[in-house]
């Protein structure tokens, strides 16, 4: 029985019932095809089942992305995504309605993902991924004890980017990104660019000496953050400046053990630090703390530099035996030299 055509026979002659019940038959054959699922989703429409009608013309719109719209229902096609348009629209006003306001921040961004208006946001380091961790963008600063005494010294610090800053005709920042000699160069447009600029307290876990002595409240700030200690790795500590029109593309970091920690130091307007679906601002005395193995990125649109005490530090849900093993694990891979044991 060519169900397709008795439902097309029926639906013409006004017999809605019976032209339904044989698209019914033709979609248990086929269930992926695009004109009886149009009609289908058309049906339920008219019988005022919004969500049926959703769920029918979605799927049909799905295959036809796929093997395309058959010919003479492209109008029909256009019809049924303007109709799930203005039904998500009734069912969000209707989420609003029924929630009416006053959720926790973690209850609106579920809502979010229900509507579609936010997406999940996960962990992807580039090089080690320890499983069970939060996945968790930005973490509240009220959280770490530890770090008060970091804002104490802000004045102090401050003082001192002036005094570095201030006092001398060359640029005391090198550029953040940098090529090695025995690496290919990193596809990265600030590649040896200074509008991205680093003033390194540690690198690649070593002290900059000379940089430590003359900022020596900074370096009593970073010394009460629990930064990771791994010879040839980490940790890092700088002062990250960002200069008028920069824009730092979105990347992922390396690892997911660890959170990045930014402590204003010069704060400038029209500047966003977007991780994840999150964007957050640099305002002056708070700090941002975040997971940085999440998709992230920097711009820099205003009139002024930005720069921030940058260092990072241990997740505080990583136990202290795994961070020993972390430790080793990344100090053997920063020191093997391609000869096998």
């Amino acid at each position: 029985m060519p169900w397709a055509a008795l439902a097309n026979a029926e639906l013409a002659l006004g017999n809605l019932a019976a032209g339904e019940a044989a698209l019914d038959r033709q979609l248990q054959l086929f269930p992926r095809d695009v004109g009886a699922l149009l009609a289908k989703g058309n049906l339920r429409q008219r019988a005022g089942d919004d969500r049926a009608a959703v769920s029918f013309y979605s799927t049909a719109l799905a295959q036809a992305a796929v093997s395309g719209i058959p010919r003479g229902l492209e109008g029909v096609a256009a019809g049924a995504q303007n109709f799930i348009a203005e039904a998500q629209g009734a069912f969000q006003r209707h989420l609003d309605a029924v929630m009416d306001g006053g959720l926790t921040p973690a209850m609106e961004e579920a809502l979010g993902l229900l509507r579609g208006t936010r997406e999940i946001d996960l962990q992807r380091p580039s090089l080690f991924y320890y499983p069970g961790l939060p996945q968790q963008r930005f973490y509240d600063p009220a959280e770490f004890g530890w770090m008060q005494g970091v804002l104490d010294l802000l004045p102090e610090m401050q003082a001192e980017l002036a005094a570095v800053t201030g006092r001398e005709a060359h640029d005391t920042f090198a550029p953040y990104v940098t090529a090695s000699q025995n690496r290919p160069a990193p596809n990265n447009p600030l590649l040896g660019d200074p509008a991205w600029g680093a003033f390194y307290f540690w690198k690649d876990g070593a002290p900059v000496a000379a940089n430590a002595a003359r900022c020596p409240a900074t370096m009593a700030a970073l010394a009460q953050a629990p930064m990771p200690k791994i010879p040839g790795r980490a940790p890092n500590a700088l002062w990250s400046r960002l200069r008028p029109g920069t824009h730092i593309a979105p990347h992922s970091g390396m690892l997911n053990t660890r959170l990045i920690c930014h402590v204003p130091i010069h704060t400038a307007p029209d500047c966003m630090l977007r991780v994840g679906s999150e964007i957050r601002r640099w305002e002056p005395g708070v700090p941002l703390i975040f997971d940085d193995s999440m998709e992230h990125e920097a711009r820099n649109a205003g009139p002024e530099t930005r720069t921030v005490l940058l260092f990072e530090i241990w997740r505080p849900e990583v136990p202290d035996e795994d961070r020993a093993a972390i430790a080793r694990l990344l100090q053997g891979i920063a020191g093997y030299d391609g000869t096998a044991a």
